[in-house]
């Protein structure tokens, strides 16, 4: 997977992150986040799908419901969440490659309350990966790449750096997936997610 903390320290920009990868690549990355989710919820059943886990540091500033603001997260609710912003911005990055200029969002996620299972977590995840491949197929050869985004925050980037956004936002969570697994298995309770 790519390591994303140069990006996060503002040491590196997304656009000099994704210099020199090809399509394939980003297949293949996608790929890893995907497993690597699956691997982390691998031993999980539907009772840790919906556990509540403790988190002191909650805070949803998009949430739906004012109610849900300062919840912690399900396992369930994270899954759709990263996959939701992962399939964001392969859709965008598609329409990038093909040279369309940005016109807003693309997002849609799960109602995360309707995933109660280990199974629907699982379905998730395969299912984003399609549609991660399905955008990648509609990438011209060559891309618009000189088709950038220019972001006060990330910078300059073209299709690369907008599908790798999406993967880092993704791999931003895994720490967030393994200590809600680890919380619902009986670990010691830190708080840290």
């Amino acid at each position: 997977m790519v390591d994303f903390s140069a990006l996060r320290e503002k040491q590196v920009t997304i656009g000099e992150l994704a210099a020199g990868l090809t399509v394939a690549d980003l297949r293949r990355l996608s790929d890893e986040s995907v497993d690597e989710i699956l691997g982390l919820i691998a031993d999980c059943t539907d009772a840790d799908v919906v556990f509540q886990p403790v988190d002191p540091d909650a805070h949803d500033a998009y949430a739906a419901d004012e109610r849900e603001k300062d919840i912690a997260w399900t396992l369930g609710h994270v899954v759709v969440h990263c996959t939701a912003s992962a399939e964001e911005a392969a859709a965008l990055a598609a329409e990038q490659a093909r040279g369309v200029e940005y016109h807003g969002r693309s997002r849609y996620e799960t109602p995360w309350q309707e995933v109660t299972t280990i199974a629907q977590c699982r379905e998730r995840l395969e299912e984003s990966r399609r549609m991660r491949h399905a955008s990648l197929e509609m990438w011209p050869n060559p891309p618009h790449l000189e088709n950038v985004f220019v972001s006060n925050y990330w910078g300059e980037y073209n299709a690369f750096g907008r599908f790798l956004l999406g993967l880092s936002h993704e791999q931003g969570h895994l720490p967030q997936i393994a200590e809600i697994v680890r919380q619902a298995k009986g670990g010691i309770v830190t708080g840290n997610l």
